[in-house]
């Protein structure tokens, strides 16, 4: 699910937004030291959930989410679009294949789960579910998961400004600076209609998991940059914004505390529709 910046624009069929969606590989290294691990309550509840240890990792990116469930004991295999984000997670002991998962071949392979983290938004809801229920062994578990982190009023206000003034024409600056949880929860809920919709799987189960992180003003600009608002703009425009932020963090004593939630709808395959 989108974060803050919007990882997408709206209304627009993220799924479809190819250029924003394979854009972050441009900083595959800043992406993985900057971007949140997931906690680790979410990849241990997916791991007793599934009915062994082979993870396929969609849309897994330089291998965040993937490294975890390794750490865990599972065998994991990546897929991903970008194959500069590809190159990056194999360099890091990660087998990935590039691809959509849409368009992805599974040559007859099956998983005892199929995770998907902050990427979601980026495949074709349908087609991503009913692609999971494929290549999951019966009572295989699916889950999609994402963070959603909306900085205090005193940093996303700025930088909402910032970004109307550097790209006035940006579906994502006209974005409210900030959102209500229960929109991200909207989200989450209408996977779960998707994933209802292909008649393989019990009835979808929605987790959420809270927890805090503290920013410096330096780990909050390292950040930004990785976002899908901010990763195809110019560097004159990049370099505006995160001034602004930047004196926003300072104005706070150059640091402040995100209130994080992850927010993850997962299912069971079943063994027929």
């Amino acid at each position: 699910m989108p974060t803050l910046p919007r990882e997408q624009p709206e209304p627009a069929r993220p799924h479809e937004a190819r250029q924003v969606a394979e854009s972050f590989g441009a900083q595959a290294g800043r992406y993985d030291r900057a971007r949140p691990a997931y906690p680790d309550d979410l990849v241990a509840r997916v791991v007793a959930g599934s009915p062994g240890p082979e993870v396929l990792d969609v849309g897994c990116g330089t291998g965040i989410a993937a490294r975890q469930f390794q750490a865990a004991g599972c065998a994991v295999l990546g897929v991903e679009p970008d194959a500069r984000m590809a190159d990056f997670a194999r360099a890091r002991g990660l087998p990935v294949e590039v691809a959509t998962f849409e368009s992805w071949e599974p040559a007859g392979r099956v998983f005892d789960a199929v995770v998907a983290g902050q990427v979601w938004h980026w495949v074709d809801p349908v087609a991503g579910a009913a692609k999971a229920a494929e290549v999951l062994r019966p009572r295989g578990r699916l889950a999609i998961f994402g963070h959603v982190f909306e900085p205090p009023a005193e940093v996303a206000e700025p930088f909402a400004a910032a970004y109307r003034r550097v790209a006035p024409d940006s579906p994502f600056g006209q974005q409210p600076a900030r959102r209500a949880l229960e929109t991200y929860q909207a989200g989450y809920a209408r996977i779960a209609d998707t994933i209802r919709g292909t008649g393989w799987f019990a009835e979808p189960e929605q987790w959420r998991f809270d927890w805090e992180r503290t920013y410096t003003r330096a780990q909050w600009l390292e950040l930004l940059p990785t976002t899908g608002g901010l990763t195809r703009l110019s560097a004159d425009q990049l370099t505006e914004i995160l001034g602004a932020v930047g004196d926003a963090v300072d104005a706070l004593g150059g640091h402040f505390t995100m209130r994080y939630t992850t927010l993850a709808t997962s299912a069971v395959r079943t063994d027929a529709p």
